[in-house]
């Protein structure tokens, strides 16, 4: 691929103008989003979906069906805590109420169009949703524990069009609900048996949650939002806000708001460490660039010691991996909590880069470490099953098509 470099000239925000300006524009993001909207959690014949609704939501419904607004505590323990899909299980439920809530209400799930295990364990999921939309969703265990990480989408495809990306060759369909967002999560606990939902003091199989799928989730923050508030609520799901961590190429405005409404993990999908390059592979940097990017992370209000910002980082050959670029990133995130996760990149087709070779890789790595930030390089996993991001949705696609 041919790099281009020349002087960046664009006029820069200041802080304070920038401060100004941010509420506009998550106003603006949001209004954006509004135009991808996921479709009601309706079923055809009426009845609504439960998952993905709110406490205040569910206990307003039990109202309009004459309901008291307690059974919506009943009712969320059952579906969150227990796993339950079918109101008969519901055993602490008067068997009339079961009937009642069956006849207007559903507990839904995505369905399962393609499921992989790889031979390293890693399972890829390919979720159909109500509308025959497609997203997927990955488990990665731990190679040395029982637990691990479920990779989790917010978008069918991305509007990014970041130039290494899979999935940035896919048109931005629509947000997924959190509906959608909470049953990818559900769903792949009961690929793996795991209900009820293990207390604080247990071990859990699939222990994290990583906003790192298909999308941008910044990009369709209310309803990731309502998805994670359902899941970190401790009298269901109960993942604690340190177990969870977005992934965002830098939608600056949205981050400030995820910092303080939620407080979750933080991960920024760099890959690159000047302005000029960063605007050819990750075109948001256009709009949002690495100087308000890096004031904006060490603003994030949930990054300490014990919970630094990850700096996401594929290593592409001849490209972003020199080790001029190594030092420039140290110069970055100097004096800030933070962590550097080195992606050797993962070719497909069509894609004009090439990996970094192991010795380059190990160079760059010394250089962050040295300056003393963790730099681990990743491991691929479940190449076996087209694990990279979008190849198994892509997959599925000319599968369709071919036939």
């Amino acid at each position: 691929m041919t790099v281009l470099t020349h002087p960046d000239t664009r006029p820069r925000i200041n802080s304070v103008a920038s401060d100004d300006l941010n509420e506009a524009e998550r106003e603006r993001i949001r209004a954006k989003s509004a135009l991808f909207a996921p479709p009601e959690a309706r079923l055809e014949d009426g009845r609504r979906d439960l998952v993905g609704m709110s406490r205040e939501e569910l206990a307003a419904l039990m109202t309009e069906i004459g309901e008291k607004p307690f059974r919506a505590k009943q009712i969320w323990h059952w579906i969150y805590h227990q796993g339950a899909t079918d109101f008969s299980k519901m055993s602490t439920i008067a068997k009339p109420l079961q009937a009642k809530l069956a006849e207007h209400f559903i507990v839904g799930r995505p369905t399962t169009t393609t499921e992989q295990t790889s031979v390293d364990s890693t399972r890829k999921f390919l979720f159909r949703f109500r509308d025959g939309q497609e997203a997927e969703t990955v488990y990665i265990p731990d190679r040395k524990e029982d637990r691990g990480a479920v990779c989790i989408s917010s978008q069918v495809g991305c509007t990014l069009s970041c130039t290494f990306c899979h999935t940035g060759t896919q048109k931005l369909v629509r947000n997924l609900g959190p509906a959608e967002i909470v049953g990818q999560f559900m769903a792949a606990r009961d690929s793996y048996k795991e209900w009820p939902s293990p207390s604080a003091d247990m071990p859990r199989f699939l222990s994290t949650i990583v906003l790192m799928g298909m999308g941008e989730p910044l990009y369709n923050y209310d309803n990731v939002a309502k998805a994670m508030r359902i899941i970190m609520d401790g009298e269901g799901i109960a993942l604690s806000r340190r177990r969870i961590t977005l992934s965002t190429s830098g939608v600056v405005p949205m981050m400030d708001r995820c910092g303080e409404e939620l407080g979750i993990n933080l991960a920024i999908s760099l890959h690159a460490v000047t302005n000029e390059l960063r605007d050819q592979i990750v075109p948001l940097n256009r709009k949002y660039p690495i100087e308000e990017l890096m004031a904006a992370c060490r603003r994030y209000p949930a990054a300490s010691n014990s919970r630094r910002i990850t700096f996401e980082y594929i290593m592409l050959r001849g490209v972003n991996d020199s080790e001029a670029d190594a030092r420039e990133l140290v110069r970055l995130i100097k004096d800030m909590p933070a962590k550097v996760n080195l992606i050797p990149f993962n070719p497909w087709p069509g894609s004009d880069f090439k990996p970094s070779t192991r010795e380059q890789l190990a160079k760059f790595a010394k250089i962050v470490m040295d300056a003393g930030f963790a730099s681990p390089i990743r491991t691929p996993r479940g190449q076996d099953i087209l694990a990279a991001c979008g190849q198994l949705k892509t997959e599925s696609e000319r599968q369709r098509k071919t036939a």
